[in-house]
């Protein structure tokens, strides 16, 4: 069988280019400049979300093995009706709850020791920089960072005239060339790069299970000449509406999410996974603006493997 390891001998790394030191990757070339660019996308003052809602009525589409957002009350009115609790001084009543959940069971950043092989991580770090937390290229770096730049989004199932991909659909770089040439919109160096395949409606309209049924998720795979693109345009961050960012399996090899390895991994470009595209493609095929400031930053969590984010973009 195929490895990673030979399937990306050729590929480029970014390993080193900001340092030895480094954990935040690609992240880099969103400078204050390209801060500025996305600022002036902003041209509707219109707001638009991308996250998920954690523990709604049908659940929430998460890689296979994981559950969703668990929320449980820990006191509300009930409290004070059992006279379980007592009003604080003065009569103040309140309702509290927690939440239990896997740190990439909703939408959320990758961190870029995420995944490895060769016993490497991203810039070359040990891999086993992983046991009992991510003491390197954990997700805290990227949340203390921030992620803010000119956000471009492509709606490929749009663009192929369906609400949905099909599963295991393989977006090419044709496919994202072309997208943004029908769109009318350039793609420049530094964009954060956002795919719209539609998969989730499967997920809210038919279920779980017809999700979950023989899974393989339309998205991108390796190819020599998409990883050069992203290379040459110094793609920061890429975020679409799946659970994986990328095809579940590679079709030639059989290797598994070769783009974790190819992007995050080697040249350190930021995963935003699971992201909720359908209201802002709906006004951006509405009114022919694809680009936008985009504003997120994960939460704070030290040696985590990723967290939520719940990224905003403004038209």
């Amino acid at each position: 069988m195929t490895t990673l390891h030979e399937l990306l001998e050729s590929a480029p790394k970014n390993w080193g280019r900001w340092g030895s030191t480094d954990e935040v990757g690609s992240l880099n070339f969103l400078t204050a400049t390209e801060v500025l660019r996305g600022v002036q996308a902003v041209r509707q003052g219109k707001v638009f979300t991308l996250g998920l809602t954690m523990g709604g009525p049908k659940g929430e589409p998460v890689w296979p093995g994981r559950t969703g957002p668990v929320r449980l009350n820990t006191q509300d009115k009930a409290s004070y009706m059992a006279e379980r609790l007592s009003p604080l001084p003065g009569g103040l009543e309140y309702a509290d709850d927690y939440i239990t959940m896997f740190l990439q069971g909703s939408t959320q950043i990758d961190a870029l020791g995420h995944t490895w092989y060769d016993d490497q991580l991203w810039n070359g770090y040990d891999a086993r920089e992983t046991i009992d937390g991510l003491s390197k290229a954990s997700v805290l770096p990227i949340a203390e960072r921030g992620i803010v730049g000119r956000a471009i989004l492509l709606d490929i199932a749009r663009y192929k005239g369906v609400g949905a991909l099909d599963r295991g659909y393989e977006i090419t770089l044709d496919d994202i060339l072309n997208c943004a040439k029908a769109q009318n919109t350039e793609i420049i160096a530094h964009d954060i790069v956002l795919l719209r395949t539609g998969w989730f409606s499967v997920f809210f309209e038919q279920g779980p299970q017809k999700f979950y049924e023989d899974f393989v998720e339309p998205g991108m795979t390796y190819r020599e000449e998409l990883i050069d693109w992203f290379h040459k345009m110094e793609i920061p961050a890429l975020g679409t509406d799946t659970i994986a960012n990328e095809r579940t399996t590679h079709p030639q090899t059989g290797i598994a999410l070769p783009l974790h390895a190819a992007l995050m991994r080697n040249l350190g470009i930021a995963f935003n996974e699971i992201l909720w595209l359908e209201d802002v493609a709906r006004d951006s095929a509405s009114d022919g603006q694809w680009t936008f400031l985009y504003v997120g930053a994960p939460i704070k969590v030290a040696k985590a493997t990723g967290a939520p984010i719940n990224p905003v973009v403004v038209k």
